[in-house]
């Protein structure tokens, strides 16, 4: 009677603990749905023939187009960390696909520049430990997943794995001449005439670290900083503006000198230090040249996926650092504080040395509208929020001039990972598309910003795609998007699409294709303008989206979507619909998606974990669950006449 009465016990507080999870979980929920959820009304007139007029004058009203790019994806003749990262592991070593660790979803929120996730290393050499692995739970609970190979006993063996070529760098060591990028260090002229070609009035380049201070100068800089490069920078500014060009430039976009990573990189406060040499160095040779200051682009994608996760050049994380990575004493925090103060001591020294009139010092930040799958989802979504949406703003706010914005797009965050939502469209690099999470977003920092009083700009946008018929609506929809915060009170001055060129898209390499213009590496980087670099020019150079681009743009999706066409996707995918971490060298084949995603259009799934599911089932009249899967027209008849009449 003792142990049943025991087991009655035991089975009543389960029920108790598995009611007040549950219970917990949908209070969350109900208040991420409350503010991230709700469903909104488009303030654009559908109806109008132009739907879109940005204000292209001058002044405090006026809006500017722009393109922006990074050295370590464009420069030839660079040394820098991304070089030595592609360059080692060569084929050696082999990963098996039951050793590919699903894509992170804490890491998914860190994603920079629209390219997938970066995969921790994952090599398998005989008779040594296998090298850590990083999970949700290493985020959540403090800890690391990690697995020992070595016992000191020869391992049984098992039947051999279909193995693959294991690279830091995917689609890099399979192209034509890699090291060169596109070569806009020896040939800029070719970049920036596209560029200019289309309209844009700003265009947005970096200065390699590196690449000025190749050494650490420990005995001062005298010997160690490489004025010929200065000099070439200036020369390439010069040029910007001689297109008639205004140049926003970024000091550091994730690339980190090897010699400082040696040490540790942003976990030293010396790193602070050093990077004042060079930003004093930069703002003393061309401040008076430069309109847009950047001193940081995407602090938070960099030190998670460097320090965090080990996948980026200059991490080395050991098993202690990643564990603790989240923790408020971690690594993360760690080396957030020191980009934060390095931005500040930035600010201040360009403002005192600036010679223009008024220099705006800003961050490009990056968001990402992350949701949860299923109803347990809730906490890893909160979590990943809290880190990477707003904490890094905050500790810089009282020194920004204006608020960067970088949006791809949307996750949804399944378990430990990333889910691939079979009825979303995605990029090649997996990124889901989704043009409301601008809107949402620029609302929400307006919302907490508003009191700074600072304008905001969208210093990245972009998507995949190397057929370009995703990128003609992606285009559209994601300005719509600007428009209508433009509409709800939202100060946005300008939009820089990513990017000019197909280039070197960090650990995807030259997978995903993000150009307005297509590269042939075959015939000595021959540029090839796409259907979208026309697009793009006529709306920077008219100011307006009209109804009948934007019907033309969608009707050219759906006809490929309608008829299963299919396109590249870099980012492979489990049994379970978990994207796996990393790129791929070559890409699997995904079909178009036929699913409103326009701008005011998506409507949102519910959670579609088996609980939700089940209750939704069960609470839904009969014939609503028939007309659950019924889909909205795609275009309405009178977008199908205007085509016709076109």
């Amino acid at each position: 009677m003792a142990v049943v009465a025991l087991f009655v016990t035991a089975t009543k507080l389960a029920g108790l603990l598995a009611t007040v999870t549950v219970a917990a979980n949908v209070f969350s929920f109900s208040r991420y749905r409350k503010q991230n959820l709700r469903p909104f009304r488009s303030p654009i007139n559908e109806s109008d023939d132009t739907l879109a007029d940005f204000n292209l004058n001058e002044g405090e009203d006026g809006f500017f187009f722009g393109l922006a790019t990074a050295p370590a994806h464009v420069e030839d003749k660079l040394d820098d960390a991304w070089l030595q990262f592609a360059q080692e592991n060569p084929c050696d070593k082999v990963e098996s696909e039951g050793d590919r660790q699903p894509a992170d979803a804490m890491m998914g929120s860190a994603t920079g520049d629209g390219g997938s996730q970066a995969a921790p290393p994952s090599g398998k050499p005989k008779k040594k430990k296998k090298p850590l692995k990083i999970a949700m739970e290493a985020m959540i609970r403090g800890y690391a997943k990690y697995v020992e190979g070595d016992t000191g006993e020869e391992d049984e063996e098992k039947p051999a794995p279909t193995e693959e070529c294991h690279h830091k760098v995917a689609a890099w060591h399979n192209v034509e001449h890699p090291e060169e990028r596109i070569k806009f260090w020896s040939d800029p002229d070719t970049e920036l005439k596209l560029a200019k070609d289309t309209g844009v009035s700003v265009f947005r380049m970096g200065i390699d670290w590196s690449r000025v201070m190749p050494k650490e100068p420990l005995n001062g800089l005298a010997e160690t900083v490489n004025y010929a490069a200065l000099e070439r920078y200036k020369w390439i500014i010069s040029r910007v503006r001689s297109y008639g060009m205004k140049v926003m430039l970024t000091l550091f976009h994730h690339s980190l000198p090897p010699w400082a990573g040696e040490y540790g990189g942003w976990k030293s406060e010396k790193t602070v230090g050093y990077f004042l040499d060079f930003t004093r160095l930069v703002v003393d040779s061309v401040s008076d040249m430069i309109d847009y200051w950047i001193p940081f682009n995407e602090p938070h994608v960099f030190c998670m996926l460097t320090y965090c996760a080990g996948a980026w050049p200059g991490g080395h994380p050991d098993m202690l650092e990643a564990a603790t990575s989240a923790l408020p004493t971690g690594v993360f925090m760690q080396a957030m504080h020191w980009m934060a103060i390095a931005h500040l001591k930035a600010y201040d020294y360009i403002h005192e040395k600036s010679t223009s009139s008024k220099p705006l010092v800003g961050v490009a930040h990056h968001v990402s509208f992350m949701r949860p799958y299923g109803l347990f989802d809730v906490p890893s979504v909160l979590l990943a929020n809290s880190m990477t949406i707003f904490p890094y703003v905050d500790s810089i706010s009282d020194k920004l001039d204006f608020i960067g914005i970088n949006y791809y797009g949307q996750e949804v965050v399944c378990g430990a990972g990333l889910k691939l939502v079979e009825t979303d469209e995605y990029s090649e690099s997996g990124r889901g598309i989704y043009p409301d999470g601008l809107y949402r977003m620029l609302l929400q920092f307006n919302d907490r910003y508003k009191h700074l009083n600072v304008p905001f700009i969208i210093t990245e946008n972009g998507v995949s795609d190397e057929t370009d018929i995703i990128r003609r609506p992606y285009l559209l929809e994601h300005l719509l998007a600007v428009h209508a915060a433009k509409i709800m009170g939202v100060r946005v001055l300008g939009y820089m699409f990513w990017t000019i060129s197909d280039n070197w898209e960090w650990a995807d390499g030259y997978g995903p294709k993000f150009g307005l213009v297509a590269v042939d590496r075959s015939k000595d980087l021959a540029r090839i303008p796409r259907p979208s670099y026309h697009l793009f020019t006529k709306v920077v150079t008219t100011g307006k989206i009209t109804r009948y681009d934007r019907a033309r743009a969608w009707h050219q999706l759906q006809i490929a979507a309608r008829a299963k066409e299919t396109r590249s996707f870099y980012r492979a995918v489990n049994k379970n619909g978990l994207m796996y971490a990393g790129g791929l060298d070559e890409p699997i084949q995904r079909p178009y998606v036929e699913r409103d995603w326009r701008f005011g259009h998506y409507e949102m799934e519910g959670l579609q974990d088996p609980l939700c599911r089940l209750w939704r089932f069960m609470t839904r009249p009969a014939t609503a669950t028939l007309n659950f899967r019924k889909r909205k027209p795609q275009m309405n008849e009178e977008d199908e006449a205007l085509l016709a009449i076109q």
